[in-house]
């Protein structure tokens, strides 16, 4: 049985792992069957060297991410990080405006369930925030990264950081 008091962190993939900046453009090539698969150019753009950072970071991690378990087959070899568990999302949707929620909100608050998490991703809004806020009752880090650059160092920091407070 997992540590209750143990964080969970959930991982996005595209703009988070795998930055969509640089001369290359978007790091989305193709439909799913491509952009998911390990000849995706665009993969040279993960930073080999976060794996072991996320991992240090006292978190339970957990793929929240549209790639689903393709994230273990693809992304977590690169990263040097074992298989690990895959959110129960619901069918990607798209990313949406600012007044509503992001098709992962609500399933990673049920996942959770009442445990504190980190949520680490590319598209988070202030209603994601707000809904967060009233329906988790336990902490909960909603921690958006530029997508053009993905996660670095400051970000690992400010969840380090968090991950410390929740020790107290």
């Amino acid at each position: 049985m997992a540590d209750r008091l143990r964080p969970i962190l959930f991982l996005d993939v595209d703009g988070t792992l795998l930055p969509f900046g640089g001369p290359a453009g978007p790091a989305v090539p193709g439909p799913p069957e491509v952009w998911t698969a390990s000849s995706n150019p665009f993969l040279e753009r993960v930073d080999r060297s976060l794996g072991p950072l996320l991992a240090g970071l006292g978190c339970d991690l957990v793929w929240a991410t549209a790639w689903m378990d393709r994230a273990n087959d693809v992304i977590a070899p690169l990263l040097g990080l074992p298989r690990l568990p895959v959110a129960d999302l619901p069918a990607y949707a798209g990313d949406v405006g600012p007044d509503r929620l992001q098709w992962k909100t609500s399933a990673l608050v049920r996942i959770a369930q009442g445990r504190p998490f980190v949520w680490l991703d590319d598209v988070i809004g202030d209603a994601d925030r707000r809904w967060v806020a009233e329906e988790h009752p336990g902490a909960a880090l909603l921690h958006e990264v530029e997508s053009a650059t993905g996660v670095v160092a400051a970000d690992l920091a400010s969840i380090a950081e968090w991950v410390l407070g929740l020790r107290g």
